[in-house]
């Protein structure tokens, strides 16, 4: 049987839901705690970002208001400055104590298991390629140069918007971050953490005057591929595109 029609999602719903006095019990291993932080040694070069400028006159209920889904994109450039403040507000630092540093997001367990990869297609002054965002620097690491956008497409199911775009963000999940406090239920707490990295990433684009849009029909393990990542301890599970806009879209 194709393994879309299994009845996989209503097992794990329900063998995932917390029942009063079952509660799991386990001891934090705080000696074996995952790093909250991802960064690659080996990058092609490292591009420090501009630090981000937030513009005090933008309407923010004007904002949440006119968010919405732009799949058309005008074959221009973004610049770096957009760039900044898109990584920033998807997964900036905030607040920074001894046990935990907060983020511009809210994370289960202040955990934080998203990573942040720009596929650059169409960046003022900034080569195509795969980055990876180093959020305790707040710069980009280049991990492949090149044009990605035919791959980032048919990964993607084949969606246009994914070629045409000006960056795609890959965001992927080190599943262990979350699973040392949650075990199962880490799967349930991730994809909420990928949503408020997604709302705020309309949001943001919507403030700069950009269009933007979110996919969840991925060909996972084609776009961990890319990555070069396993899949497995950390996998690919959403994307955003985004560009200037052409009209505004439905």
């Amino acid at each position: 049987m194709n393994n879309q029609l299994e009845m996989y999602g209503e097992d794990f719903q329900q063998k995932s839901k917390y029942i009063r006095n079952r509660l799991p019990q386990h001891q934090l291993d705080w000696l074996n705690k995952p790093d909250s932080f991802k960064a690659y040694s080996d990058a092609i070069k490292t591009i420090k970002l501009p630090d981000p400028e937030f513009k005090e006159d933008i309407p923010f209920w004007k904002v949440v208001l006119n968010r919405q889904s732009t799949r058309n994109f005008k074959d221009e450039p973004i610049i770096i400055s957009q760039l900044s403040l898109l990584l920033f507000g998807m997964s900036g630092l905030t607040r920074i104590y001894p046990q935990v540093a907060f983020r511009t997001v809210p994370s289960a367990g202040g955990l934080y298991p998203i990573e942040v990869y720009p596929v650059i297609n169409n960046v003022e002054n900034l080569d195509q390629g795969i980055y990876h965002y180093n959020i305790v620097n707040h710069s980009l690491e280049l991990l492949k140069d090149g044009d990605f956008r035919l791959d980032i497409a048919k990964a993607c199911l084949d969606q246009q918007m994914a070629f045409n775009s000006a960056v795609n963000f890959v965001w992927t999940a080190l599943i262990e971050r979350s699973k040392w406090k949650y075990l199962q239920r880490c799967y349930r707490y991730i994809y909420m953490d990928a949503g408020h990295i997604g709302q705020n990433f309309y949001l943001i684009a919507e403030a700069l005057g950009l269009g933007a849009c979110t996919i969840g029909a991925i060909y996972d393990q084609e776009l961990s591929d890319l990555l070069g990542i396993d899949g497995i301890q950390e996998t690919a599970i959403y994307v955003g595109v985004i560009g200037k806009k052409i009209k505004s879209n439905i």
